[in-house]
């Protein structure tokens, strides 16, 4: 779809948002290059290769980095302990780890070696990892060339059972009846875990475990049901949370193709401390760039909690600065699923052309970005017939407007597990709509100054305001007056704060040196 501009929208106002976004961004891109926390550094050694957990299946990410804390040597980075602890006894990461959790060693009470030939032994390291993250995206490539996939939006499905070899049960139907995409939801509360669980899990709670294992088990599934069907399937999960840029690493190892990174939904809603989470978000965004995962941010959980007519310039206004977060960990825009959702009252008089006015506006905005497109949750009730209708606008908007990843509406989904039958009749409708309609936007012109343009003038305008607001004020202080999500927090509560060091001088990265190309 060619997505000519129908809304008029004033470009003075969308370069002053952006311009504002990116302000934005910088200022808090500041903290982030003088801080790193307990997750980003956990990352950096499971990217050098530890894994697995001690006897108390204590994770061994977790068991080497608690050594360099007790040794207060955190602020230097793992990197630079990791490094001198090979040059030193010549072990590699995991064996190193190993002896640490039997109290062999104490990573931080080695002699030092020249900082040089510890830099030169770790960027070797990282250099592996790094080419084998590369492969894995070229994989991709080539396996989409080769089997093809669903055209946009594609279609976004989620399994849930708790057990990831029900999960794969599901995910592989699920692919058969028509989805493109599988999201496999964590369990309850695990983005509270400051840890990573191991290997391949049976119980969760209203979702399952993300752990490595799981990945590479669920990654398999769906490149032989993939095979099956003719049509490679991606495979999306959450990095999230506490431990956000270590689940991005398991991702980037294992070829998932989506995830859902958004730091501003962790603080709003499951009160990660704002400094933690927004210094993690760097990093796992930096991994999930240079892996060609497709982020999706959290815009449409804003409209949970706040009225979609009067908040919908904070979801405008989030998307954009959510853009500039990307730009800064080198994610392209085609990797940016900037999220918004169809979640208006069903009983508003023309709010199916506000919600068109939105989604046209995102589309003309971010023209390059896969948008993800939410359906509606907030006002659905036990009426079936009525919540098919409810998702049968919400996808004959989303091709209309050209979205790039829909989620589909389903009517079991958030009670529990959706049954196969609801899911495949989710797929049925959108796929009668999304055939039947294909091209009708490049058949619409709306109305010059009419219900639609002056709506989405009327979002871009508060939008804009709210940024250079922002912009003036600060990220950290906005969040703390609740004007996202009409959800307050502190910059100094929440769940993870101690987990965050300022950097000392010498700390290294090994990684986003790679990945970025060093510096910015």
């Amino acid at each position: 779809m060619i997505f000519l501009s129908k809304l008029n929208l004033d470009q003075n106002l969308i370069d002053s948002s952006r311009n504002a976004a990116k302000s934005i961004a910088e200022n808090v891109q500041n903290f982030i290059d003088d801080h790193t926390t307990i997750s980003t550094e956990r990352t950096v050694a499971r990217l050098l290769g530890v894994d697995d957990v001690d006897e108390i299946d204590k994770p061994l990410p977790n068991v080497l980095i608690d050594n360099i804390i007790e040794g207060g040597g955190l602020e230097q980075g793992a990197a630079y302990w990791i490094g001198n602890a090979i040059v030193q006894t010549g072990g590699t990461p995991q064996r190193i780890a190993e002896k640490i959790s039997k109290g062999e060693i104490d990573i931080t009470h080695l002699s030092a070696a020249k900082e040089e030939k510890i830099q030169d032994t770790i960027f070797e390291m990282a250099e592996e990892t790094v080419d084998k993250i590369k492969q894995n995206r070229n994989k991709r490539s080539q396996l989409i060339e080769t089997l093809g996939e669903g055209k946009k939006p594609y279609i976004y499905v989620i399994v849930a059972t708790g057990n990831i070899y029900e999960d794969i049960v599901q995910a592989q139907a699920a692919a058969r009846q028509g989805a493109d995409v599988i999201a496999v939801i964590r369990t309850t509360g695990q983005s509270l875990l400051d840890y990573v669980p191991y290997g391949a899990t049976t119980e969760g709670f209203g979702g399952t475990y993300a752990t490595q294992e799981n990945f590479r088990l669920m990654r398999r599934a769906l490149d032989e049901v993939g095979e099956e069907i003719g049509r490679y399937i991606r495979l999306c999960n959450y990095c999230s949370g506490l431990c956000m840029p270590e689940i991005a690493a398991m991702g980037a190892l294992e070829r998932l193709d989506m995830m859902l990174n958004d730091a501003l939904y962790g603080i709003l809603f499951r009160d990660i401390n704002m400094q933690r989470t927004l210094v993690d978000q760097y990093f796992s965004r930096v991994i999930n760039g240079y892996a060609g995962i497709i982020i999706n941010t959290g815009e449409d959980n804003y409209l949970t909690t706040d009225d979609a007519v009067e908040a919908a310039h904070t979801v405008l206004a989030s998307q954009f600065i959510n853009e500039q977060f990307a730009l800064k960990a080198g994610i392209p825009e085609e990797q940016m699923g900037l999220g918004h959702a169809f979640e208006m009252d069903p009983s508003l008089e023309n709010g199916f052309l506000y919600e068109l006015a939105q989604a046209q506006m995102a589309r003309e905005i971010f023209p390059n970005a896969p948008l993800k497109y939410m359906p509606p949750t907030k006002y659905m009730t036990g009426n079936i017939f009525m919540g098919h209708i409810q998702d049968a606008l919400f996808n004959m908007v989303s091709i209309m407007t050209g979205q790039g990843i829909q989620l589909l509406g389903m009517l079991t989904e958030a009670i529990h597990t959706p049954h196969l039958h609801d899911r495949y009749l989710s797929i049925e409708n959108a796929q009668y709509i999304f055939n039947n309609a294909r091209n009708l936007g490049d058949e619409i012109r709306f109305k010059e100054g009419g219900i639609i343009q002056n709506r989405a003038a009327l979002v871009l305008e508060n939008a804009e305001k709210l940024l250079n607001q922002i912009a003036r004020e600060g990220l950290f202080p906005t969040i703390e007056q609740g004007k996202f999500g009409g959800v307050k927090r502190s910059r100094t509560g929440g769940k993870g704060l101690d987990g965050v060091v300022k950097k000392a001088e010498g700390y290294f990265n090994p990684f986003i040196q790679l990945m970025v190309g060093g510096g910015r």
